[in-house]
C-alpha cells in the first residue's frame, strides 16, 4: 500500500464536494414547495381556489339574504343593487344560492376525492401485497365494476334516494375509486418487493401495518395528485347529475341545481346560468393547475421538477 498523498490546504474533501448540493441545506417539504412555486399556472390556481373556498365560507355575510329566501317583488330580475346576481323564477337571491351552492358542491367533490383515494390506496395496494387469489378475485372485480354503466347506476340511486347529499357522497365514492385503484396496483406490485418490506416481514409485522406504514407512504405523490384531479372529476359529476335532475334535490341547491336551473332561460335571463357556470370553470380550472403543478414538484424529471428547470 502506498502513502496518501499531501492534499492541498485549500482542497475540500471529495466526500464533502459530493454531498454537498444546491438544495442540501432545504427540507424535502421545502424542495417540493420550490419546484412548485416555479409553474406560475399552479401558483395561481391556488389562488384561485383559495378565493373560491373564502367566497364559499364567508360570501353570506355579505348579502341579507338566503338562498332559500324568496323575494317575490323582484322575480327573475337580472343583476341590481338589491340583488347582485339578479334572482331566478321564484325570486331567490342568485348570489345567496351561488355561495351555498358553492359550500355543498365543494364539500361534496372534497369528501368524495378523499373517500375514493384511502379506499383505491388500501385496496389496491392491499391486492398488490397479498397477490395470489386475493390479487386476482381483486382485479376481477375492479374490471367488472368499471364496464358496469355506473353513471346510471349513480342516477338511479340517487334519485330513489330524493337526493340527499350525504347519499350522493356514499354512492359517487362506492363507484368511483376503480380507475385509482388499478394504477395503485400496477405501481404497488413493484414495492412489495422492495427490502424494507421484506424486512418488516422478517421481523414480524402484520400485513396490514406493513400496508399502512410501509407501502401506501410510499405512494404519496400518487396519491396527491389523484386527490387534486379527483376533485375535478367529482365537481363534473355532481354538477351533471344535478343538472339532469338525479343529484341534489330542491330545496337543497348546488352548482349542478342552478345549471339546470339556467339552462332553459340562458337567452332570456343569462345570469341564471352564467354566475355558476363561471364558478365551475373557475374551480375546475383551478384544480386542473394545482394537479399539474403538483405532478411537476413531485416529479424530478419534470421541467420544473429538475433541480435546472426555469420557468
Amino acid at each position: 500500500m502506498t502513502a496518501a498523498s499531501p492534499r492541498p490546504s485549500g482542497e475540500r474533501p471529495p466526500e464533502a464536494a459530493t454531498t454537498t448540493s444546491p438544495h442540501s441545506h432545504l427540507g424535502l417539504g421545502r424542495l417540493y414547495l420550490r419546484r412548485f412555486l416555479r409553474n406560475r399556472r399552479a401558483v395561481v390556481g391556488v389562488v384561485i381556489f383559495l378565493l373560491l373556498v373564502l367566497f364559499g365560507a364567508s360570501g353570506g355575510r355579505f348579502t341579507s339574504y338566503a338562498y332559500t329566501d324568496a323575494d317575490f317583488a323582484a322575480l327573475t330580475q337580472p343583476p341590481s343593487g338589491a340583488h347582485w346576481f339578479g334572482t331566478n323564477q321564484g325570486g331567490n337571491d342568485i348570489y345567496a344560492c351561488a355561495v351555498h351552492g358553492l359550500q355543498r358542491s365543494l364539500v361534496i367533490a372534497v369528501s368524495v376525492s378523499v373517500l375514493t383515494i384511502v379506499l383505491a390506496a388500501v385496496i389496491g395496494a392491499g391486492a398488490a401485497y397479498f397477490g395470489g387469489r386475493v390479487e386476482r378475485v381483486t382485479l376481477a372485480v375492479i374490471h367488472f365494476l368499471m364496464i358496469v354503466p355506473s353513471f346510471l347506476i349513480l342516477a338511479l340511486i340517487s334519485h330513489r334516494l330524493a337526493g340527499d347529499w350525504r347519499v350522493l357522497i356514499v354512492v359517487l365514492t362506492v363507484f368511483g375509486w376503480m380507475s385509482t385503484a388499478r394504477v395503485i396496483w400496477s405501481v404497488s406490485t413493484s414495492l412489495r418487493e422492495r427490502d424494507y418490506v421484506r424486512a418488516a416481514e422478517f421481523m414480524g409485522v402484520g400485513p396490514l401495518r406493513i400496508i399502512l406504514r410501509h407501502i401506501i407512504p410510499n405512494l404519496g405523490s400518487l396519491l396527491i395528485v389523484n386527490l387534486t384531479l379527483g376533485v375535478v372529476a367529482t365537481v363534473l359529476s355532481e354538477t351533471a347529475l344535478s343538472f339532469l335532475g338525479f343529484g341534489v334535490q330542491t330545496p337543497d341547491v348546488s352548482l349542478g341545481t342552478m345549471l339546470a336551473d339556467g339552462a332553459s332561460t340562458i337567452t332570456s335571463a343569462p345570469w341564471l346560468f352564467v354566475f355558476p357556470a363561471g364558478l365551475v370553470v373557475l374551480l375546475t380550472v383551478s384544480m386542473t393547475f394545482i394537479g399539474d403543478g403538483l405532478r411537476d414538484a413531485l416529479d424530478p424529471t419534470s421541467v420544473t421538477g429538475s433541480a435546472g428547470g426555469r420557468r
